[in-house]
């Protein structure tokens, strides 16, 4: 009786637990902030460049206009998916769920949904002050630069957070320009084919979500069976053929056979919902599906197959998983899904009567 009490007092309450990782995580959500404002800054760069180049002008009001949407979006959307992340796994662990299977998902999905919205509002006000108020844009591109080397500095002063401040620039900007050369498949397919733009989220979304699951995992593995630089005895070498990656008795090829099957039904679900509510331009014929499922289940089991590699990889580098292989697979996600979805609507066009709706 007396050790029930003693455990029921001394197990921390969830609003408890949350001040806790609260109080924990206020460097990484500098460290967040800081790589938020130098990419935010790069991509919005790119997009004037990409833009200024196929025109031949320069519109420095829109340009402005441009940095300071993405520089104050990427800051606000850091801060807001931090705390909304920290909530989930607290949750998670006080629900008996592993955090491994939901927080990445979650993170993912909210992540397009959350910037979406506020590079949407934020760019409108913006755009009507253009006229009224021109110092608004350069002033608050001005303030997120002052203030991104003072989130650089606290985060290098915590020991947690100093390695990821250090390390995690790479992957983040490289996971920008391999999302951007999906993004320019994107915009050379949708040209000929209207009907992909709807497609494209749903394709990529899935798959990036999925291999994150298996990328947590994995990574979350390593951490509890072995130390930085040395795999453990179940996983004794980098590269494996991809038949014993999905077919063996270790927990990560069930979890890949589990996440695979999931691909065909989500698939299914997304697509007739976007059928039922006639949001794209292609027909759902029977060709159509098994075109686009052959490509989705590509696209994951790719995927799947070289989170594997990579992430065993970089452990025998001494590069935590955690803080590089997810930008890098989810980039890889978005740059195999455009293609994969670009071959399967050339295909299908070929194959058909050669018009807009590849479906029919």
């Amino acid at each position: 009786m007396t050790s029930h009490v003693v455990s029921a007092h001394s197990e921390p309450t969830l609003t408890q637990a949350l001040q806790f990782a609260e109080s924990a995580t206020q460097c990484t959500r500098h460290s967040m902030n800081c790589q938020a404002i130098v990419v935010g800054l790069l991509a919005a760069l790119a997009a004037v460049v990409m833009g200024w180049v196929p025109e031949g002008k320069f519109d420095l009001a829109h340009g402005l206009l441009l940095c300071a949407s993405s520089l104050v979006t990427a800051s606000a959307a850091s801060f807001v998916l931090g705390l909304v992340m920290i909530a989930v796994i607290v949750f998670s662990r006080h629900l008996n769920i592993n955090p491994d299977n939901v927080a990445t998902p979650i993170a993912a999905s909210l992540g397009d949904l959350t910037t979406l919205a506020l590079l949407s509002w934020i760019a409108s006000l913006l755009f009507d002050a253009i006229d009224k108020q021109p110092w608004l844009a350069p002033t608050l591109i001005l303030i997120c630069l002052a203030v991104a080397p003072l989130w650089a500095c606290v985060a290098f002063r915590n020991k947690h957070t100093k390695e990821v401040l250090k390390t995690g620039w790479t992957p983040v900007i490289s996971a920008m320009l391999i999302s951007s050369m999906g993004g320019l498949i994107l915009d050379f397919t949708v040209a000929n084919f209207k009907g992909i733009a709807v497609f494209q989220p749903v394709i990529n979304g899935v798959g990036g979500n999925l291999v994150a699951v298996q990328a947590s995992r994995i990574s979350t593995s390593l951490h509890k069976d072995s130390h930085l630089g040395k795999l453990p005895a179940y996983a004794s070498t980098v590269c494996l053929n991809p038949v014993t990656v999905f077919y063996s008795k270790w927990n990560h090829s069930r979890t890949a056979r589990v996440l695979l099957m999931m691909v065909i039904p989500g698939h299914l679900i997304f697509s007739y919902t976007i059928s039922y509510l006639q949001a794209g331009h292609t027909s759902l014929t029977p060709i159509f599906v098994v075109v686009y499922l052959t490509a989705s289940l590509i696209q994951v089991v790719l995927l799947l197959y070289i989170c594997h590699v990579m992430i065993h990889w970089m452990w025998t580098q001494h590069i935590d998983p955690d803080n590089s292989a997810i930008p890098y697979l989810t980039a890889l996600g978005d740059l195999l899904g455009t293609s994969l979805l670009a071959i399967a609507f050339q295909l299908l066009y070929l194959v058909g009567d050669k018009d807009s709706d590849v479906g029919d």
